[in-house]
């Protein structure tokens, strides 16, 4: 029927024009948006909808266009092959939302709707005419329409019952039922399109279904496809704005030309167009600024409470940085969080750099058990930290139920954020450096995250970071102080080593002088008087005196090692064997670790050759070996509790060309990989027990050997295996 495409067989039907324009915007709309998510079965069944609901308006748009009803009906016949379509595929798209993953309904419905297609297509069984209203013509239907009407409704009423049905299960989020709410709402919407129905039966009414099928499509598409997050109000407020706006715009200059044309005629002659055309342009002009005037407008009452508990937050996160208490910090950000927003739960995890993990800093919901930490290497904080933007769980849920993969990331993710009962987790990063996440429940409101909410809490989480770097570099700098008080109180003792020695070996030389002359006395005194039991006393006396004798001098070898120990060696560099070195170290080292707890094993041959050295330094720098090893087997023997262990520190020496290579090594705890870096830094420890240093040793080692010496060091350590150091040390000439 080529003549169908003739100029000549239509004419202009403002009718026709938002009807054309509308099916347009659905085609071009559904369309992009499968573009933009190829992957994800949701576009897929939009685009359906979007394909066959286009079909139908841009047909009917020709029909009411024709001039005779042999066109008109041919036209009426493509537009009903698309609304065969539209029930199958919006049941299609419900099932996609909910995840039902039965489809073989939904293929049935589609090839029974093809069938019926081709049928009206190639016959009069539905379409036998058409009639003319006021707006244009419309089709008359015939004894097809019954099978057509229950194939529509039946199909439509399933994806009714279906979100009922979910939506009065209770075991969902409220978040997800607050999206089958506003889906429910949209289709109800939608399905006052079927008004459409009733002229073909004679009934008189305005066929309005395509402004129901355009707001229903743009509530789906903000709400649950394009922008997945936002509120029904808005995106209501948005559409029937844009209508209403863009209505008048375009229909402000038909209705002009059709009540006023004559008018204009005797006015402007057969220029009268321009008039209409004019006043298109300047509404066209107008529009775009109108209607964002009248949406900020809706939208400030809409989000009244919204926008007020979004500007606390962001007075909130400006004012955080003030706060140099880390605890305090991370509550007070929960607090205006949960009394603020009014979420269920909020819990603040924060990266711990000793353990490398993601651990629980403060939890807001007292009757939930949080999870105490979350590993490094979770795919949750490796999605957080490569996207670096938040994670919203029912986006990961629908995205899992489309892979149909148990084993996809989202599938993790999906199983990871069911666990925190999450409904958003915010990631903070401070430029680069990933320092931690929020993880949000529900509303209690039951509504929805907003882009608009999820900006903010980006800005809240950027200065929470920035805040807690601040509280955390103020209690390093706090204990760093501590540190060096510490560090000089010692330093204090040691230039104090020779008067306190002084006056300790005075006192035990009187000591030493009162019990030599008391026994002394026992023994020149005639005791052959005494009694049995006076005899027995002053035996026992005796050996007490005896006892405090022996004290005394090995109190005086204790004294004289401090003394050693702590004097800077001032007589320079000279020759001394490893023997001399270990074995002032250990007779040192007695007084502070428990050398029965452990073997010291020296391994290397007696004549190797001698080091140019500093004695007093050097036993220093081995002090340090022993009593950091000493430390690391006694955290390996309470961490790993293994069956037999003991520990066992190793000294083996060999010449290495002009330099001895000594090798000191232990098999306790090790060290992490992230504190191998720092271990040299100043102030830096990695001891754990209530003995802990101050960080100055292994600083002071270097220092005393690369400086001292002319030496070298080396570290090397594995965590739950051992640590070693390669000491090299100039030969003696």
């Amino acid at each position: 029927m080529p003549e169908i495409f003739l100029k000549t067989n239509y004419f202009f039907n403002p009718h026709a024009i938002p009807i054309c324009l509308v099916g347009l915007f659905i085609l071009i709309g559904g369309v992009f948006l499968r573009l933009r998510k190829r992957n994800s079965l949701l576009t897929l069944s939009f685009l359906f909808i979007c394909l066959s609901v286009s079909l139908w308006l841009l047909a009917t748009t020709m029909g009411v266009s024709s001039k005779n009803i042999e066109i008109a009906s041919f036209w009426f016949k493509l537009d009903n092959f698309g609304v065969m379509f539209i029930s199958v595929s919006i049941l299609f798209f419900t099932k996609a939302v909910l995840g039902i993953k039965k489809y073989k309904a939904i293929t049935a419905g589609y090839i029974i709707a093809f069938i019926l297609g081709i049928i009206a297509l190639r016959t009069k069984w539905l379409v036998v005419g058409a009639k003319e209203h006021f707006w244009g013509l419309f089709p008359s239907w015939g004894f097809l329409s019954i099978p057509v009407l229950v194939l529509f409704f039946g199909y439509m009423g399933t994806s009714f019952f279906i979100l009922f049905e979910n939506y009065l299960k209770g075991n969902l989020t409220p978040l997800k039922k607050n999206q089958i709410r506003y889906i429910i709402i949209a289709y109800l919407i939608g399905y006052t399109g079927s008004v459409d129905f009733l002229p073909t039966f004679n009934i008189e009414i305005y066929p309005f279904g395509y402004i129901s099928i355009f707001l229903y499509l743009s509530i789906i598409a903000y709400t649950t496809v394009r922008y997945s997050l936002m509120d029904i109000k808005v995106a209501l407020t948005r559409t029937g704005i844009f209508i209403i706006i863009y209505t008048l715009i375009l229909g402000s200059p038909f209705a002009l030309a059709l009540t006023y044309r004559d008018w204009l005629i005797g006015i402007l002659g057969p220029n009268w167009w321009i008039a209409p055309l004019g006043l298109m342009a300047i509404l066209a002009t107008a529009g775009p600024f109108i209607y964002i005037y009248i949406e900020r407008k809706a939208e400030e009452r809409l989000l009244k409470e919204q926008r007020r508990y979004q500007n606390v937050l962001k007075q909130a996160a400006m004012g955080m940085t003030r706060i140099r208490d880390l605890n305090r910090l991370l509550n007070l950000i929960a607090h205006i969080v949960t009394k603020t927003v009014r979420i269920s739960y909020v819990g603040i995890y924060l990266y711990n750099k000793d353990t490398e993990e993601f651990v629980l800093q403060v939890s807001r919901d007292k009757d939930r058990v949080p999870i105490p930490k979350v590993a490094l290497d979770n795919p949750l904080v490796f999605w957080l930290d490569h996207k670096r933007e938040p994670l919203i769980y029912e986006e990961v849920k629908r995205q899992a139920q489309e892979l149909h993969d148990p084993a996809s990331s989202y599938a993790h993710l999906e199983e990871i954020m069911r666990t925190l009962t999450a409904s958003v987790v915010i990631p903070s990063f401070l430029e680069d450096k990933f320092m931690g996440f929020i993880v949000l429940g529900d509303k209690l409101s039951g509504q929805i995250y907003t882009p608009e909410d999820l900006n903010v809490f980006q800005v809240l989480a950027s200065q929470a970071a920035l805040a807690i770097e601040n509280a955390q570099f103020y209690a390093e700098t706090q204990e760093m102080q501590s540190q060096i008080a510490q560090a000089e109180k010692m330093a204090t003792i040691g230039t104090m080593a020779d008067g306190l020695s002084h006056q300790i070996n005075n006192r035990f030389y009187a000591l030493s002088l009162i019990a030599e002359d008391t026994v002394d006395t026992i023994k020149t005194t005639d005791l052959t008087k005494c009694t049995p039991e006076m005899k027995e006393m002053i035996k026992h006396i005796t050996h007490a005196l005896d006892r405090i004798q022996s004290n005394v001098m090995q109190g005086g070898e204790v004294v004289k090692g401090i003394l050693k120990y702590t004097r800077k060696g001032v007589e320079g560099l000279m020759p001394i064997t490893l023997d001399q070195i270990l074995d002032g170290t250990l007779e040192m080292v007695q007084y502070k670790v428990k050398l029965s707890e452990i073997d010291i094993i020296r391994n290397y041959e007696k004549d190797i050759p001698k080091i140019k050295g500093n004695l007093t330094q050097l036993q220093e720098v081995f002090f340090n070996f022993i009593d950091n090893a000493y430390d690391a087997i006694v955290e390996r023997r309470s961490t790993l509790k293994e069956e037999g262990y003991r520990g066992k520190i190793t000294v083996s020496a060999q010449p290495k060309d002009t330099k001895l290579e000594i090798l000191v090594e232990d098999n306790g705890i090790g060290v992490k990989d992230a504190d191998e870096k720092k271990l040299f830094t100043p102030f830096f420890t990695t001891k754990t027990s209530t003995r802990k240093g101050t960080g100055l040793g292994l600083y002071v080692i270097k220092k005393l050997i690369t400086d001292a010496h002319k030496g070298k060091i080396i570290f090397e350590s594995a965590y739950k295996v051992g640590t070693r150091f390669i000491v090299e040390l100039p030969i003696a000439v």
